[in-house]
C-alpha cells in the first residue's frame, strides 16, 4: 500500500481514538479496540483475519504485563494495608533529622511509588505530608506536596511494574526488561534531585487553597520529635496517617470524587519495621539487578547463567517479593490467612482495568505493525531527519497532550515505532533508551486532561492555574531534561 495513504490512515485512527477518548468518553479500552479493527480493515487486513490479529496482538501484550502488574499490584497492596508507606516515612525523617523532613519525604516517596499505582501510593502519603509541611513551617502542603507528586508520577512512567513502560518493553525488548527497571532507577536519581530544587523554586510563592484543604491543613497535626527521635504526629490531627480514609480522584479531567476510597492502616504496636519494608521493595530489584548482571558475567549458554537468569526473571523476583511480603507483613500485623487473601486479591480489583487497557494497547500496535501504518508513519518522520529517539519521545509526547493517558500515550507510540526498532540494528541499551523515551514523553506536559493533574492539585488544594504552574512545570522539566540525558548517553552507546 502506498506509504502516504498509509500515514493518512495512521492520522485518521489517531483521530478517531482521541475523539472517542475526549468527546465520547470511551473508556480507552474499548476505544483502543475500536480504533483497532477501524485500522486493520482500512489497512487492508482481511475481514476473516481482523479478530485472529486482536487476540495475537492482546495476548503477546498480556504475556508480560499480566503477571508484572498483577504481581505488583500485589506487592503494593499488602504495603499500602500494613501502613508500610507511612513506616518508611517516618524512619526516613528518624534518619535525616527534623530539618530535612522534605528530603526525607521525598526519598520515602520515591521507594513507596516503585511498587504501588501513582494516585494510590499519593493518596496514602497525602496525611503525612500534611504533618510533614506543618512541622516545617510551611503556609501550605504544595512546597513538600508538589514535588512528590511530580517524582512519584516520573517514576510511574518509567520504571516496571508499572503498565505503561511494561507494555512497552513487551513491544519493544521483552527481555530488556530487567535492563530497563535498572536504567529506570538510575534516571530517577538525578531527577531526585532535580525536582527537589526545581520544587523549590517554583512553589517559593504563597498559593490560594481551596476552602476544604485550608481547613484540614489548619488543623492538621504537626510531626513532632520524641527523645527517642521517632516523629510522629499529635493526636488530634484529623488527616493524620492513623486510620485516616480518603478519595481519589476521577479519572476524568476537571473532576474529583470520593466514591472511591483508600483506607490507610493503623500504625499499631505490631506493624512492620521500616527494614522490613524497605528490604522487600528492593529485593526484587536487587533480584532484577544480580539476573542482569549475572547474564553479562556468565557464559551464554552455561548452567549459571540459565540460573541467574531464571532468578533474576522480573515476574519471578516480583513473585517472591510477594510471597514474602504476604507473610513477613501480614502475620507480624496480626492478620490470618484469609485477611491476607483478601487483601491480595483485593490489590487486583484496579489492576485489573489497567492490564485490559495495556492489553487493548497492545492489539492496536499489533494492528499498526502488521498493516505497515507503524512503520509508514516512522519512516516519514525518519526521512524528514528525525533520530528514532526523539521520535519516540515526541510521538508520546503527542498522544500525551492530546488525550491525557499516560498508558495509552506510551502503547500508541511504541506501536508507532516498533517495526522500525525492530527491524533496526539496534543495540539492547539503545531499546532501553528508546523505551524510556517513550515513558518521558508520557509524562512531560501533563495539564488538565491528566487524571494525576487533578490528583494532586485537589488534593493539595490548589487552582487549575496553580496546578498549571506547578504540577505542569515541574513534570516538563524532568521530561525534558531526563530526555536530553538519554540523548547524551545514547551518543556513547
Amino acid at each position: 500500500m502506498d506509504p502516504l495513504l498509509l500515514v493518512a490512515i495512521a492520522v485518521g485512527a489517531i483521530a478517531i481514538l482521541l475523539f472517542a477518548v475526549i468527546k465520547l468518553k470511551w473508556p480507552a479500552f474499548v476505544a483502543l479496540l475500536f480504533v483497532a479493527v477501524l485500522t486493520a480493515l482500512a489497512g487492508g487486513v482481511a475481514v476473516q483475519d481482523v479478530v485472529p490479529l486482536m487476540i495475537e496482538g492482546m495476548g503477546g501484550t498480556l504475556g508480560s504485563v499480566a503477571l508484572l502488574v498483577g504481581l505488583g499490584a500485589m506487592l503494593g497492596g499488602i504495603i499500602e494495608k500494613t501502613g508500610g508507606a507511612e513506616v518508611i516515612a517516618h524512619a526516613a525523617a528518624r534518619a535525616l533529622g527534623e530539618k530535612r523532613l522534605e528530603q526525607a519525604l521525598l526519598i520515602a516517596s520515591g521507594l513507596v511509588a516503585i511498587p504501588i499505582f501513582f494516585d494510590v501510593a499519593f493518596i496514602i502519603l497525602v496525611p503525612i505530608i500534611f504533618a510533614f509541611a506543618k512541622a516545617a513551617g510551611h503556609r501550605g502542603p504544595v512546597a513538600i506536596g508538589m514535588p512528590i507528586a511530580v517524582f512519584m508520577v516520573f517514576l510511574h512512567n518509567t520504571v516496571p511494574p508499572h503498565p505503561g513502560v511494561v507494555g512497552s518493553t513487551t513491544l519493544l525488548g521483552q527481555d530488556l526488561m530487567g535492563l530497563v527497571t535498572i536504567s529506570g532507577i538510575v534516571l530517577a536519581i538525578p531527577m531526585g534531585l532535580l525536582v527537589y530544587v526545581v520544587g523549590k523554586r517554583v512553589t517559593s510563592r504563597v498559593f490560594a487553597l481551596s476552602p476544604e484543604i485550608e481547613q484540614k491543613y489548619a488543623a492538621a497535626g504537626a510531626a513532632t520529635f520524641g527523645r527517642s527521635g521517632a516523629v510522629g504526629e499529635r493526636a488530634d490531627s484529623p488527616v493524620g496517617p492513623t486510620g485516616s480514609s480518603v478519595g481519589t480522584a476521577d479519572a476524568g479531567p476537571g473532576t474529583a470524587s470520593s466514591g472511591t476510597a483508600v483506607t490507610v492502616a493503623p500504625l499499631s504496636d505490631r506493624r512492620p519495621p521500616a527494614a522490613l519494608v524497605v528490604a522487600l521493595i528492593l529485593l526484587p530489584i536487587l533480584m532484577i539487578a544480580a539476573g542482569t548482571v549475572g547474564a553479562v558475567i556468565f557464559p551464554e549458554g552455561s548452567t549459571a547463567a540459565h540460573v541467574v537468569s531464571f532468578l533474576g526473571a522480573p515476574a519471578f523476583a516480583l513473585m517472591v517479593a510477594t510471597l514474602a511480603a504476604m507473610y513477613l507483613m501480614g502475620i507480624m500485623h496480626g492478620w490470618g490467612r484469609a485477611q491476607i487473601s483478601e487483601v491480595m486479591d483485593g490489590a487486583l480489583g484496579p489492576a485489573a482495568i489497567v492490564i485490559l487497557v495495556t492489553g487493548a494497547g497492545g492489539v492496536f500496535a499489533k494492528v499498526l505493525t502488521e498493516t505497515g501504518v507503524g512503520d509508514a508513519v516512522s519512516g516519514l518522520l525518519l526521512g524528514a531527519g528525525v533520530p528514532i529517539l526523539l521520535l519516540a519521545f515526541l510521538v508520546a509526547l503527542a498522544f500525551k497532550v492530546a488525550q491525557g493517558s499516560g498508558t495509552v500515550a506510551t502503547l500508541s507510540a511504541a506501536g508507532i515505532v516498533q517495526g522500525t526498532v525492530l527491524a533496526g540494528d539496534y543495540s539492547s541499551m539503545q531499546i532501553v533508551l528508546i523505551i524510556l523515551a517513550i515513558g518521558l514523553g508520557s509524562v512531560s506536559l501533563s495539564h488538565i486532561n491528566d487524571s494525576g493533574f487533578w490528583i494532586a492539585t485537589k488534593f493539595l488544594g490548589l487552582s487549575v492555574a496553580d496546578g498549571l504552574r506547578t504540577w505542569t512545570v515541574m513534570t516538563s522539566v524532568l521530561g525534558f531534561t531526563s530526555m536530553a540525558i538519554l540523548g547524551l548517553v545514547w551518543l556513547v552507546v
